[in-house]
């Protein structure tokens, strides 16, 4: 189950019998029996909503700058009005209060606003409010949420770790060639890695899919399954100390292991880590030029945030942060006098998003993130 929109974990959770599975998740593989405990508005994504209706309202009133600027200038006019009238007349005074020095501002503020609208819409960029463009400005402080916003959806191939007789080639080809018609992302990470290293797929014979465990196939004449270390475990193979130590370095990590065995005998082991955004470092970097301070805020575990947090040259995390504990850290950058943007995707994100002075959602993030940026 993939449940990072509600508790920011980098990998699906898999689930046994007696497992709590919320509201607002997603399956990524097999099937599940529910027993209903709580409905409606007792959900926790219904909580969060709720939270947020309570939450105080988008009021800030921004003044566009043309209107100001024609403000200011009715009163010089109606000075020099009033000396002109002593001296060339009512209609020379009246022409100068027709001139309405300054009025035109009034009207290039807002189409201004509408053509930079216009402008990221056509980048698809969408902007709710035009005050929020004039208020980006202010920004100097950026916060990110981690899964789902600096990472994608889909994981990436880490490490291939073979046991004897078996090569990386051989593994991530008999893998590939087992997950070929799979959708979910795990699948379709296993499949990239193959085609970037252009390996030719044995031909599958038999497929039979063992429905939230793994698949096993028939790729000439040897027994081919993969799957996780709970479908390993039912097939009655043993895992050596190397292996376990490698499951927990790979849990803290918050990487995903996926387990290949040929003929009943562990084979080997695909590492599958998180993808960081391609335009995150330089997005990160640009940022930082400008003298913003960036700040990761994640539910998910400190090891694999703070792996992050590294690799993107970001110096303030926080891991393990619960919904209204990110929007407390939002409150609390704001009391700083900090002014404060969220960048944020899940239905976790929301409470911050709406503590934030701007928030940011991304394409294909939750709707209710969505809503509330």
């Amino acid at each position: 189950v993939d449940q990072h929109a509600l508790t920011g974990e980098s990998k699906p959770i898999e689930k046994e019998a007696g497992g709590k599975v919320f509201a607002s998740t997603l399956i990524l593989g097999g099937r599940i029996l529910i027993k209903v405990e709580k409905t409606g508005s007792d959900t926790n994504a219904a909580e969060i909503g709720l939270i947020l209706e309570q939450t105080q309202e988008y009021k800030e009133s921004l003044r566009l700058r043309g209107k100001q600027i024609a403000d200011d200038f009715i009163a010089p006019t109606l000075v020099v009005s009033g000396l002109t009238l002593p001296m060339l007349g009512p209609g020379a005074a009246m022409a100068i209060i027709w001139t309405a020095f300054g009025y035109n501002m009034k009207l290039y503020g807002p189409i201004s606003v509408l053509n930079f609208l216009h402008i990221m819409a056509a980048n698809g960029i969408l902007i709710k409010d035009g005050r929020s463009l004039e208020m980006l400005q202010k920004v100097d402080t950026l916060v990110f949420d981690k899964t789902g916003t600096l990472t994608m959806e889909q994981p990436q191939l880490g490490h291939i770790h073979p046991l004897e007789p078996f090569d990386e080639a051989t593994l991530l080809s008999y893998a590939a060639a087992a997950e070929y018609r799979q959708t979910h992302p795990i699948a379709r990470a296993i499949l990239t890695a193959a085609e970037q290293r252009k390996l030719d797929l044995p031909k599958v014979e038999e497929t039979a899919y063992r429905i939230g465990y793994g698949i096993e196939v028939k790729i000439d004449t040897k027994l081919v399954q993969v799957g996780s270390a709970k479908y390993m475990e039912q097939l009655g193979i043993l895992f050596s100390n190397q292996i376990q130590n490698l499951k927990v370095v790979s849990d803290t990590r918050g990487h995903s292991l996926v387990y290949i065995a040929v003929d009943g005998t562990l084979a080997g082991i695909l590492e599958l880590q998180p993808c960081i955004r391609p335009e995150a470092k330089e997005i990160i970097n640009y940022v930082k030029d400008q003298g913003i301070t960036v700040t990761i805020i994640s539910g998910d575990h400190e090891q694999p945030t703070r792996q992050l947090a590294n690799e993107l040259g970001v110096e303030h995390y926080f891991a393990e942060t619960l919904p209204d504990k990110k929007a407390e850290l939002i409150t609390r950058l704001r009391k700083d006098g900090k002014f404060v943007a969220y960048v944020g995707d899940g239905i976790n994100d929301a409470i911050a998003l709406k503590q934030a002075n701007v928030s940011i959602s991304l394409r294909g993030a939750s709707s209710v993130a969505t809503d509330t940026a």
